[in-house]
């Protein structure tokens, strides 16, 4: 009996080690220029200093995340991002989209979509990430080599959409389960390094978005590899989560 007390003294002492681990997300809301009042959450490097710079990393969450709570945009990834040691030296930002907007232009019907349109303009919402993301890096703390992206579904139809737009600005990204124009792919000339994540069941976006996307960058000699899930249907994020380099691999470049 005393030895089981033991056992699961030592598993309390560990779980509460792992516990501690998870940072507390600080809510904020950015007020853009263009009138969108932008909830987002952060997490700043621990003994953060205004003076010394950090990489910083976006995270676009997925349709079903939308709103104005200021919460739902963390609800998957968000206790990873938390908890990673490796992001601890990283300013963390993860805004939430509103219901009326879209992270990027697209094309849906029946729950599923269908075309990604080759010229249209920024969304209200994405224009006012690149707005909040450019404010970190005018208050100078921010180093413009290390700046990275992921998101999931809808937010990865956002990291493709910012990357193109600003084919300086990221030095890797991360889209999962998304898509985007592949005519617009082949005019990237960019230095951004880009691994795509899809599983090939989806039938909410289809993966020949994240194929052709890949087989197009690559064409073009842009630093560039997918990763494919056999089986998996729209929620890969799930897998490329749990992808032992997930996170470093955006952070070594």
């Amino acid at each position: 009996m005393k030895r089981i007390f033991t056992v699961l003294a030592l598993l309390m002492v560990i779980s509460s080690a792992l516990f501690a681990q998870e940072r507390e997300y600080t809510k904020k809301v950015f007020h853009a220029s263009n009138g969108l009042d932008l909830p987002y959450k952060i997490l700043y490097p621990e003994n953060f200093d205004p003076n010394s710079t950090y990489p910083m990393m976006v995270f676009l969450h997925g349709s079903g995340e939308r709103g104005t709570d200021n919460d739902a945009q963390t609800f998957h990834g968000g206790k990873l991002f938390a908890s990673s040691e490796e992001l601890k030296g990283v300013i963390f930002i993860a805004p939430q989209c509103p219901w009326h907007d879209y992270w990027a232009p697209v094309n849906s019907g029946e729950g599923k979509v269908e075309h990604f349109p080759q010229y249209a303009p920024i969304t209200k919402a994405l224009e006012a990430v690149k707005e909040l993301m450019d404010s970190f890096i005018n208050l100078g703390f921010v180093n413009t080599d290390r700046i990275y992206g992921t998101g999931l579904s809808m937010g990865a139809f956002g990291i493709f959409d910012l990357t193109l737009r600003y084919p300086d600005f990221f030095a890797a990204v991360q889209p999962i389960c998304g898509g985007v124009n592949v005519y617009r792919c082949s005019r990237y000339n960019g230095r951004t390094a880009f691994r795509i994540f899809h599983g090939l069941a989806d039938k909410s976006v289809n993966p020949k978005y994240s194929i052709q996307a890949n087989d197009v960058l690559r064409s073009w000699g842009i630093d560039c590899e997918l990763v494919t899930y056999p089986g998996v249907g729209h929620a890969s994020w799930h897998n490329a989560f749990k992808e032992s380099d997930f996170i470093s691999w955006m952070l070594k470049h």
